[in-house]
């Protein structure tokens, strides 16, 4: 492979916790790569922004022209689901959880609430239903996102729901002319879901209800400069069985449930798994110039890393394996 670009987001460590968290790191290749390639090329966004760097960047917007809105990649997102919707503005439509906090609402993070696809076939038919009744279409993609055709909300601002999640939503909830008619059906929804025995079953077994939906990814078409990824988890790359590639991407997102949800020896566990199945035999693939080039973008909230390494990076072996260059990005 002459290429790989692994994209790990939420890999930067908060500022307050980078002390801890590196006293308890075992991660030798990762320490390695980081060294080696020096410090990194950092872009930042302002705290405020409506997507997360990392979403801002597969959508190839990253810095973003318009930070007041989430990406545009509702049509991409169906095309990647085998769905071929009609013509029209389409949002995804996500079932979610929300808290209620001392004095405000909290989105959950949607990784954390399981819910089945049986579970959501049944609850997507009570919103399908409700949105039928004031003119919308309803499409379901899989368990965890579904897709709305609402031509007249186009210019409706919305944010992702990773951006909002674990936080005060009220930053978050969509703006613009439509932004009533949206929470008159999102509301509709809500109620309708509030009895439904779905949510019964859930309450009675612990696990949190599915009380509302977000609304994020507006789009009328297929956009074709998002990047092309492929998604995976923790499991070993195989740099022999890709190596006629040219290039590849790869989405390591793992991370993102526990530093959406402050658990931080979850996310230790991540990284010591992503050390074991990627970082380390990364080392081993560069020396054998497999990949024969690579980038690592860690990325949280706001600020994307950006690290540059070649198999010549490694033979500086006068330079000590350290992670300071990423621990000290702000």
């Amino acid at each position: 492979m002459s290429h790989l670009e692994l994209i790990i987001p939420f890999g930067i460590p908060p500022a307050s916790l980078a002390k801890d968290l590196l006293k308890e790191m075992r991660t030798p290749g990762l320490a390695r790569l980081i060294a080696c390639a020096g410090k990194a090329s950092l872009q930042t966004i302002d705290d405020f922004s409506r997507a997360l760097s990392y979403e801002y960047w597969l959508a190839d917007q990253f810095p973003p022209a318009d930070k007041a809105n989430s990406p545009a990649i509702s049509w991409n997102r169906m095309q990647s689901l085998a769905l071929t919707p009609e013509a029209g503005h389409w949002f995804i439509l996500q079932p979610v959880h929300i808290h209620i906090a001392r004095d405000h609402l909290v989105l959950t993070d949607q990784r954390r609430l399981d819910i089945s696809a049986a579970e959501s076939r049944l609850l997507f038919e009570v919103a399908k239903a409700s949105c039928e009744e004031m003119g919308f279409q309803l499409l379901f993609g899989d368990a965890q996102t579904w897709f709305l055709r609402a031509d007249a909300w186009a210019d409706l601002q919305t944010a992702t729901v990773d951006a909002a999640s674990g936080h005060n939503i009220d930053i978050w909830m969509p703006k613009g002319e439509f932004e009533r008619p949206w929470r008159k059906l999102q509301n509709e929804i809500q109620m309708q879901w509030f009895t439904h025995d779905v949510n019964a079953q859930r309450e009675m077994r612990g696990a949190k209800v599915i009380n509302s939906v977000w609304i994020s990814g507006g789009a009328q078409a297929i956009d074709p400069k998002l990047k092309q990824y492929t998604a995976q988890t923790y499991q070993q790359h195989d740099m022999q069985s890709n190596a006629g590639a040219k290039s590849q991407a790869v989405l390591l997102d793992k991370l993102c449930e526990p530093a959406i949800s402050n658990d931080w020896a979850l996310w230790l566990d991540g990284m010591h798994e992503l050390e074991t199945n990627w970082f380390s035999p990364l080392v081993a693939g560069l020396k054998g110039k497999q990949p024969a080039s690579l980038k690592l973008i860690f990325s949280n909230a706001h600020s994307l890393a950006s690290f540059d390494l070649t198999p010549w990076s490694l033979r500086k072996f006068w330079v000590k394996p350290s992670l300071h260059h990423l621990f000290t990005i702000s």
